[in-house]
């Protein structure tokens, strides 16, 4: 009979990885079985091979530096800390959560790794797996957005319901998935750490998508700080005054470019912009709205 440990975890966490009888249901048949490859709740070595990724991982992106380090430092004290697995089937499991040690320990060069072995829905999964990494792996700010709206539609749980799931207050959630609101450069940016969380904050709180574009442009360019950027909308805010970019010269090109421009704008259906400098260099400019239309474009382009 084994001893119960107490693991210290997140209160969200710790209220869904319950150690569970060495016996699951095989999701597929719905019957209860005996395992006998391992112990449900224990921990045993599973190979690297049998673990398949988690559908439900929020992080999209892991630093291969890192990755790196954290092999080398596999191959010289072994994995210390084990991953977590749902059992699929016979010497078949699903990772929960460690997938940058299970990435690491396959650079490692390992073949058997150490692992928790849960039971789990799908719906355990998706919390577990997004708990798990806003908890140790401090995702970027839209990851976790796209987490927490996933957690929303995809478990039927309201905001505050996920707000005690991932301790965290209302305000602190409703933030966060309000950045998904925001257009996609400035969204973009948020994830590539081009601007800060209080930048986002700032643009949030503007209602119109070109303003936001504006300042957004104007924290680039100036390197503003994120109190320039709240003074900036809170004078807009109260002088109801918006600003406005200043407009570009348009480039003036010859007769003969104009239409040669105007025909390739007619054969591709959609607007051509030609650049053309001093010399006859230049380019051509083909937008397209969809990936269908990128693929008609190449089709007409023979590609």
């Amino acid at each position: 009979m084994s001893k119960e440990r107490k693991i210290g975890l997140g209160r969200g966490l710790g209220a869904l990885l319950n150690d569970s009888p060495e016996v699951m249901r095989d999701r597929n048949s719905g019957s209860i079985t005996d395992n006998p490859s391992a112990a449900l709740g224990s921990v045993s070595h599973i190979s690297v091979s049998q673990v398949e990724v988690n559908p439900f991982q929020p992080r999209f992106e892991f630093d291969e530096d890192a990755l790196r380090e954290l092999s080398e430092s596999i191959k010289l004290q072994g994995l210390i800390q084990p991953i977590t697995v749902r059992q699929m089937g016979h010497d078949s499991y699903q990772l929960i959560s460690g997938e940058r040690r299970l990435r690491a320990s396959k650079m490692a060069g390992l073949t058997e790794i150490p692992a928790y072995i849960r039971t789990a829905d799908d719906q355990q999964m998706l919390e577990m797996a997004l708990i798990e990494n806003i908890q140790r792996e401090n995702l970027n700010a839209i990851e976790v957005a796209l987490s927490f709206q996933r957690m929303i539609d995809e478990c039927a749980i309201n905001q505050e319901e996920l707000g005690d799931r991932v301790s965290k207050n209302r305000s602190t959630v409703t933030n966060y998935l309000r950045l998904l609101k925001l257009p996609p450069s400035i969204q973009a940016a948020i994830r590539d750490n081009k601007i800060s969380m209080g930048h986002a904050r700032a643009l949030i709180n503007v209602a119109d998508p070109s303003t936001q574009l504006f300042f957004f442009q104007e924290i680039l360019d100036k390197d503003l700080s994120v109190r320039k950027v709240e003074d900036m909308v809170r004078s807009m805010k109260q002088t109801g005054v918006k600003p406005v970019p200043k407009e570009k010269k348009s480039e003036v090109i010859s007769f003969q470019y104009q239409k040669i421009q105007d025909d390739l704008s007619s054969k591709f259906a959609t607007r051509i912009k030609m650049k053309v400098q001093e010399g006859g260099k230049g380019s051509i400019e083909i937008p397209f709205l969809s990936d269908d239309d990128l693929n008609r474009i190449l089709e007409l382009l023979d590609w």
